[in-house]
């Protein structure tokens, strides 16, 4: 019996060889993956704000020309979706009131903190239209002309301000702004505020005119840098348009 079990199995494999053998295959072309197709992007000219007392900045650039400090989706989020959203917010907050036709230094310094639509999107405006103005293509280097001779004054050297501005940003916990102000007293100083708040408001710890902003919120970088925070940091000295700068700084100590 187990002798005849043995012989049916033996001849049954015997039949599979001989027909896997004989069989035909059809090779199917699988597709190779794609390359990742490109986004299309818009153009910051493009962005324009709802009707209001106020208009996004321009930035006189298209969304990739600061690759690679801070990279094209990057740039476009911020601008035409953060940067937007808080423009048309404030629009909307400003409608009907008596702050619609002043100029938005007077309204933030003459701000209602307990306010926080028009704390946060005031902020939000002003503070992202002083970044814009800080940054640009084709600039980096250290300052020049009469900020140069000023920042050695107040901090020593060039790369004294580069290391404490650089601390002062990258200790800022959570969402907030790394600032280079004039003081009332006409003295350069670095300070930092959170969230949208900034040194303009009635509540900042060291009060001053802005000359140079910079955001660091995880929106402002988390997609290309993740959590190297400080890597960000880094990449914007390489960005910072020292003459808008120099400009801001002059026009405030006139005042």
């Amino acid at each position: 019996m187990k002798k005849s079990i043995k012989n049916v199995l033996f001849f049954s494999l015997l039949i599979s060889i001989f027909s896997c053998n004989n069989k035909k295959y059809t090779e199917v072309q699988v597709p190779l993956p794609r390359a990742q197709e490109k986004i299309a992007m818009g153009e910051p000219d493009d962005i324009r704000a709802e009707r209001g007392s106020f208009n996004v900045q321009k930035l006189g650039y298209s969304y990739d020309a600061l690759a690679p400090s801070i990279d094209a989706s990057t740039m476009e989020i911020h601008y035409a979706k953060h940067y937007l959203a808080y423009t048309n917010a404030l629009n909307k907050v400003l409608a009907g009131t008596d702050l619609e036709q002043l100029p938005i230094e007077t309204i933030l310094s003459k701000l209602d903190i307990t306010n926080a639509d028009l704390r946060n999107n005031a902020g939000g405006f002003y503070n992202h239209t002083v970044f814009w103005e800080s940054i640009s293509p084709k600039a980096g280097g250290i300052a020049k002309d009469t900020l140069a001779s000023s920042i050695n004054a107040d901090f020593g050297s060039f790369e004294i301000f580069k290391k404490q501005f650089s601390e002062v940003a990258n200790k800022q916990f959570g969402s907030g702004w790394a600032w280079l102000i004039v003081d009332n007293s006409g003295k350069l100083q670095i300070t930092s505020t959170q969230n949208q708040d900034n040194p303009l408001m009635p509540n900042a710890t060291v009060k001053g005119t802005p000359i140079l902003a910079l955001d660091v919120w995880e929106h402002a970088y988390y997609l290309n840098y993740q959590q190297k925070k400080k890597n960000y940091i880094d990449a914007f000295f390489n960005i910072i348009n020292w003459k808008k700068v120099n400009e801001k700084y002059e026009e405030a100590i006139k005042k």
